[in-house]
């Protein structure tokens, strides 16, 4: 056993240590260790005894990537550029090679939101009181951090709201703000017969990526490239929420939509990117393919498994793409 704080030794919500100017729950501080600030948040949770519990998810051999190709999709929001790739040749330096050249934004496609991506708008501050004018001239709250501690390694869960809505008639557009909430999450945990345990990966399929596989160029441009009209179901922030997740012990949490939350988020001061990054230190995974994992899933009729991410390791880092598996 390792001498680490486990997941539970945490406090919960209501009884987080408070911080002067911040909202009830903030946590800075409480992964702080010997007096060294902490970079990891809630990735604190995946211990040694936690991943090996993981372990034991591994049970068919079944292995599966949930990364879309870097160059989807095709019309990235918030004006963000699309993949670049060259190859080039090496035969005139005499040698029958060739290299390839390549530059994306890490967050136009499968992706992790780090550290630095998000601040808590009435402070401008990221995790751990990082400001935001000095967040491009640090390496605190980096991905780096992410690589030190050995990448994000766990046992993850799928909450398949898109074939529970199937089953109950449920209809809805995953490019609209359709709201999901902790009371229904729990419910499609039970119809699954998932249980959360502390330290798992929290993954919420909306349906967003299989739009986007059925959609056309112009039905992709014209709802990914609305600007501040951007929309999208997702998991609905509000205080219940932030209890249960932050209760729930969740090292993280992911999905195939474009913000994990519903946009327009319903009320600004639980905005879960706020609360989930800066507040916490927790990431956030947006454009995860999880259609091959949702008819595996079903397929084997559990919906629990060991996951494998390993980011790229770049100092002072805002965000990557997951290069994320998982094996059943």
């Amino acid at each position: 056993m390792s001498s680490q704080k486990q997941p539970n030794d945490y406090p919960k919500f209501t009884d987080v240590p408070p911080v002067s100017g911040m909202p009830q729950g903030c946590a800075w501080g409480v992964f702080n260790k010997g007096g060294e600030r902490d970079n990891l948040g809630t990735l604190n949770y995946l211990t040694p005894e936690v991943v090996l519990r993981a372990r034991d998810e591994i049970q068919k051999g079944t292995s599966i990537s949930l990364n879309l190709p870097l160059h989807h999709p095709t019309h990235p929001s918030a004006s963000r550029p699309v993949l670049s790739h060259t190859i080039s040749s090496l035969f005139p330096h005499g040698y029958p090679a060739y290299d390839d050249h390549v530059s994306f934004n890490t967050q136009s496609s499968s992706q992790w939101d780090g550290l630095k991506h998000y601040a808590h708008s009435p402070t401008n501050k990221l995790y751990n009181n990082l400001s935001y004018a000095d967040a491009p001239h640090t390496t605190d709250n980096g991905i780096q951090h992410w690589h030190s501690r050995g990448g994000i390694i766990g046992r993850g869960i799928l909450i398949d709201y898109r074939a529970y809505a199937e089953r109950h008639g449920m209809a809805y557009s995953p490019t609209e703000p359709h709201g999901i909430t902790v009371d229904t999450i729990q419910k499609v945990a039970a119809e699954q017969g998932t249980q959360f345990l502390p330290g798992d990966i929290l993954i919420v399929r909306t349906g967003l990526v299989a739009w986007y596989h059925s959609a056309t160029t112009e039905q992709r441009e014209a709802v990914l490239q609305r600007g501040d009209a951007l929309s999208c179901a997702g998991v609905v922030g509000s205080l219940e929420t932030l209890e249960w997740l932050w209760n729930g012990r969740f090292a993280a949490v992911a999905g195939d939509s474009m913000g994990w939350e519903v946009v327009p988020p319903r009320k600004v001061e639980y905005m879960l990117h706020e609360w989930l990054i800066a507040l916490w230190g927790m990431p956030i995974g947006e454009w995860w393919d999880l259609e091959e994992l949702s008819r595996v899933c079903e397929r084997e009729g559990r919906w629990s498994f060991f996951l494998a991410s390993v980011p790229l390791n770049v100092e002072g880092g805002v965000a990557s793409p997951p290069n994320a598996v998982v094996i059943l």
